[in-house]
Parts: structure tokens; sequence; C-alpha cells
């Protein structure tokens, strides 16, 4: 009969009705802890050529990103996108680098928001394990999601960071998670977190942003555009639910904020190659704006949880650009939420909410 020995602290299972004591001899087994994985789209690990080649292949090489025939596009990004596009857009990541950490702004950003969730939350439950992961590039979700495990976590909250669901985007980090649990002998519970385009913490955010950032200005823009990341017009036809994720969200931030209809509009920004996209476009509406004879305007951006390349160089930068050189005379990009108070306060209640059942905490 064998006898039973008590583990040493820390690696024995905390959820209720879980043993304490293990057969002598077994080896210490870290159970009872509750992961919390954020993720975010990605960033390259530097500016040169090979870091951005590696980083655009892996999330070119998506088939949820690029659904076009594979032969045919596995040519057309290997031998004309791959050889041309590193070098323009590692001019642009430079333009944005956080040089004194030597990465991209969204990872900077990202890490802590991941610190922050741990002050908000781990007081509450000290099962909880709040981490990060990038889908595309380091940290991988499959580094995350072994490290989390390792540390006890045998239930695993993904948090996509997209507010509004979109396949090429919070269906692909379950991919990265799926494909890494597919390997592992003892795997995690997984849950997968909800989209939140509605979340009143998320649409208060937004307003107080909108509200605070035009009070700091000496003049007021005729309107506000709210751009979100496009996709594919083809995607939409096939049922993807994204475009009406973006038009709740604009229309309830509107609403928090009494403006008439018109006042807040929705374009969409960042599409990549010949195929129609969900319109209408950010840069063309812009420049339309300008021709038309307005002349003050401010661009959110609701879909990016945090600053990066297409809110920092596009959007601020380009789009900027391109309104002034239509005739515009005030732009101002208003900052996503990053890791501001109410940036937190969003990510806090959509880890709340989406904990119910594992960790009552409020």
């Amino acid at each position: 009969m064998n006898k039973i020995v008590p583990v040493p602290a820390g690696t024995v299972a905390a959820q209720p009705g879980a043993g304490t004591h293990l057969p002598a001899g077994h080896p210490p087994v870290k159970v009872g802890k509750i992961g919390v994985l954020i993720v975010n789209l990605g960033t390259p690990d530097g500016t040169d050529y090979w870091s951005m080649r590696r980083y655009l292949k892996e999330f070119l090489s998506d088939r949820r990103v690029i659904e076009v025939n594979r032969v045919l596009w596995w040519f057309i990004l290997n031998v004309i996108i791959l050889s041309i596009r590193p070098q323009a857009k590692g001019k642009d990541y430079a333009t944005i680098w956080n040089n004194e950490r030597n990465e991209g702004p969204l990872r900077t950003i990202t890490r802590s928001q991941a610190e922050q969730l741990t002050a908000r939350i781990g007081p509450l439950d000290d099962r909880l394990v709040v981490d990060w992961a990038m889908r595309y590039g380091n940290p991988s979700v499959a580094s995350r999601i072994e490290a989390l495990q390792q540390q006890g976590c045998d239930r695993l909250l993904l948090v996509p960071l997209y507010p509004q669901y979109a396949a090429a985007t919070s269906a692909t980090v379950a991919d990265a998670a799926f494909d890494a649990l597919k390997k592992m002998r003892w795997q995690p519970v997984l849950r997968v977190a909800a989209p939140w385009p509605d979340e009143p913490a998320y649409i208060e955010a937004l307003a107080n942003s909108i509200t605070t950032e035009l009070a700091g200005l000496d003049w007021e823009p005729e309107l506000v555009i709210a751009s979100f990341h496009g996709i594919p017009k083809e995607y939409f036809d096939k049922g993807d639910p994204y475009h009406c994720y973006c038009y709740k969200t604009a229309r309830l931030v509107r609403e928090r904020l009494g403006w008439p209809e018109g006042k807040l509009k929705v374009t969409f920004q960042s599409r990549f190659g010949k195929a129609e996209w969900l319109q209408p476009y950010t840069d063309k509406t812009i420049e339309a704006l300008a021709q038309s004879g307005v002349k003050k305007i401010a661009v959110i951006t609701p879909g990016f949880v945090a600053d990066c390349l297409e809110t920092l160089e596009e959007i601020a930068g380009e789009n900027a650009e391109i309104f002034h050189h239509a005739g515009g005379e005030k732009f101002h990009f208003i900052p996503c939420l990053n890791d501001s108070e109410g940036g937190m306060n969003t990510l806090e209640a959509v880890v709340k909410r989406e904990l119910r059942g594992w960790a009552e905490i409020g």
C-alpha cells in the first residue's frame, strides 16, 4: 500500500474537491491555477528586412487572413510580396518604433495591459495568473500557453484583443490556441472570451476618450470619423459579422455622446490587394471630405485596443497628410484606449465577465 505524503506548498490543487496529497514518490504537480492570456495581433522583432520578412510571412500565410487559392498565393507571397514589402514596412515601423525598449509599441502596450490587469484582478483570487502573447511574432500563443500550464494553470481564459469579432482576427487567435493544445499531453480547459462591441465599460471609455481629447483642442471638428480595420467584402458576403459589430459600436458611442447622425462617421482602413473591401474607405473618405470643403476633423480607431502601425503611422501620419493635401486644415488623431484607466476598465470588465463560474471576482 502506497504511503501518502504531503505535496510541497504551491504544487497541490486549489479547486474545490481536488486532492491535497499524492502517493509517495509521485513527482510534484502544479495544478489549480487559472490562466488569463490576452492576445493581440503581433509585431515584428525588428525593423530590418529579415525580421519584417518573418513576421509578414507568418501573418500573410494565415488562411483566415488570405482566403485565396493556396498555390497561387504561395507564389504571390514568396516571389513578389516578401521580396519587396519587408523593406517598405520596415521603414514604416521605424517611424513608430519604441527605441528605448527596441520593440514595436503594440508589444510595449500589451505588456503593460497584462501587468495592470494582474494588479487589478490578481489580489481578488490568488489562483489567477495573467499573461500576454502575440498571434504573429513573439511571444507566441503556444509558448505562453505552455508557460501557463507549467505554472499550474489547468483552466485557461483566452482573450483575443479585438472588440469586434472577425474570422481573420478573433478566430485565428483561437486557431493558434487549439494548434498548441493539440500538441500537449496535459492541456488546460479552454475558454475563449466573447467579443465586446457593446460592453458598457468599453462604450463609456470610448465616449470619455473622445470628450477628453476634443476638450483639449482650441478648435471643434466638423465631424469625427470612427475608422475600423477593413476586411475583404467577400468575407462579409460569406457571413462574417464584423461589419455589423463595427456599426453597433459606433452607434452606441454616438448615442452615449448625444450626437446626431452624421456627427460620427464609420469608415474602414488598411485594405490590401486589388479586391473590394468594406466601404467607405477611410483614406478616400478623408480626401473627399477635404475636397468638399470640410476643414476640421478628428479620427478615432475603436477597433484597436492598442496603438500600432495602423493607427500611428497610417491614420495619424498618412491620412493626416492626405487630409491636408486635399485642402483640410485641422486633423486630430484620438489615441487608442491603450493602458489608460478607461482601457483597463474595459479589459477588467471583459475578463471578470468571462471568468464567471471559475472565479467569482465581481
